[in-house]
């Protein structure tokens, strides 16, 4: 039997490799097979209990239909042409304007993280908004920039703009004015602190001018029956939320049923769309999940909530700002939706004070913003960016990050200590 102290390390190891393979894509790999490898290379040894390995997926069942119901939505939108109609439709009212088309972009990007989720944002925007990049005929970075960035800096708008909000808050969420008393401001802050630095950081590029004779093509039956699936499933997710129920398995059925409704409409059979979703997604989840759990049994984590909970006691100022920083820093290490499950083991019972657990959500939803690891919207940005043929680097990414994320954050920061009673 290996020691216990022999044995945390190992994890240690096991862990920070696994996060470093998912980060940096060794020969090109998925990120996937890095996480995957990493939870095997734990079970298989026995430094992690197989048993508590799948409680450890299981915990992920919520997000993983949620996933995969947004997927088929936003697969179902592209095949039947909706986002090259949305795109078209984009780009005549940017009236030649490439910094119009990149605040037009924006704002639908606050509208389908506030509503859909920010892994929505992610899933469905970022083909549509790739689609009307192409139809202006311009350089595409600087509006896919906006769908990574802005799926995390409005992501803490309402209670559904991020699934990890309602794991952190879990049975203490705040009633919905509550929770816009608590964060509208911060959310005001960190959405314009965002498009400040990523319009400053893009200037040169958005100086260009853009296509203005755009024909607007036919929207299918099928595109609209998908559109009109979209703005349902926002509603069931509005619904959801105010009824206090995980947002998963609704957001699967809205979706499988909008998929039936245009294949039953087309009489097609559903195998081509099905090939079309990322699959590996699904994994790379659940091994991250299991990651969590193995890093758990080392006792950091108490460790970690312990001082946390000291600092609250003695602060809740300092606390908050510790909190806010600490949690934001840690999600492009561990990723958001693993601290986020951290995060609400320390939140449960409601024992820290209302600014430290806000400032646990603000660091675990626009903390992400720094790295491309840092939250699963930005892994499926990367996703849908490589099935269309684009691609950003880590490092290229990470450098950005460096602008934009630090200023949104503390200013967001401010701004929930400002708001708090």
């Amino acid at each position: 039997m290996v020691p216990p102290a022999i044995s945390a390390e190992i994890i240690w190891i096991v862990s920070a490799l696994a996060v470093a393979g998912v980060i940096l894509r060794p020969w090109r790999w998925p990120e996937a097979i890095w996480a995957v490898a990493g939870a095997a290379a734990l079970v298989l040894p026995g430094l992690l209990p197989w048993t508590d390995a799948l409680r450890a997926v299981g915990q992920g069942t919520d997000v993983y239909l949620f996933l995969i119901g947004m997927m088929l939505l936003a697969d179902l939108a592209r095949q039947e042409g909706l986002f090259d109609w949305l795109a078209a439709l984009a780009t005549r009212q940017a009236c030649g304007s490439a910094g119009r088309l990149f605040a037009l972009v924006y704002l639908v990007g606050i509208l389908v993280t506030t509503f859909l989720s920010n892994d929505a944002t992610a899933v469905v925007l970022t083909p549509a908004v790739y689609a009307a990049a192409r139809a202006a005929k311009a350089e595409p970075l600087p509006y896919l920039l906006v769908c990574a960035f802005i799926a995390n800096a409005a992501s803490f708008v309402l209670p559904i703009s991020n699934p990890a909000n309602l794991v952190i808050f879990g049975s203490h969420m705040p009633p919905l004015r509550h929770w816009l008393a608590q964060f509208a401001l911060p959310s005001v802050l960190a959405i314009a602190a965002t498009y400040a630095a990523l319009r400053w950081t893009q200037r040169a590029a958005l100086r260009n001018a853009i296509a203005t004779e755009v024909a607007l093509p036919r929207l299918p039956p099928g595109g609209g029956l998908a559109a009109a699936g979209i703005v349902a499933t926002a509603f069931v997710l509005l619904v959801a939320s105010a009824l206090d129920r995980p947002l998963g398995l609704p957001t699967f059925l809205a979706g499988g049923l909008t998929v039936a409704t245009v294949l039953l409409h087309r009489r097609a059979a559903p195998w081509a769309l099905l090939r079309g979703i990322s699959w590996s997604v699904l994994p790379l989840v659940a091994g991250l999940f299991v990651l969590v759990a193995a890093v758990g049994q080392t006792g950091v984590l108490r460790a970690v909530a312990d001082a946390l909970q000291s600092a609250a006691d003695r602060s809740a100022t300092d606390g908050a700002w510790i909190a806010g920083l600490v949690s934001a820093f840690a999600c492009n290490l561990m990723n958001n939706l693993p601290v986020g499950l951290i995060a609400g083991s320390f939140a449960d019972g409601g024992a820290l004070p209302a600014p430290v657990t806000g400032a646990l959500l603000i660091g675990i939803d626009l903390g992400p913003n720094l790295s491309v690891t840092g939250s699963l919207a930005t892994i499926l940005w990367l996703v849908a960016l490589r099935r269309e043929g684009a691609h950003v680097g880590t490092w290229q990414f990470l450098r950005l990050g460096l602008i934009v994320m630090p200023p949104a954050l503390v200013l967001a920061l401010a701004g929930l200590l400002l708001a708090a009673p």
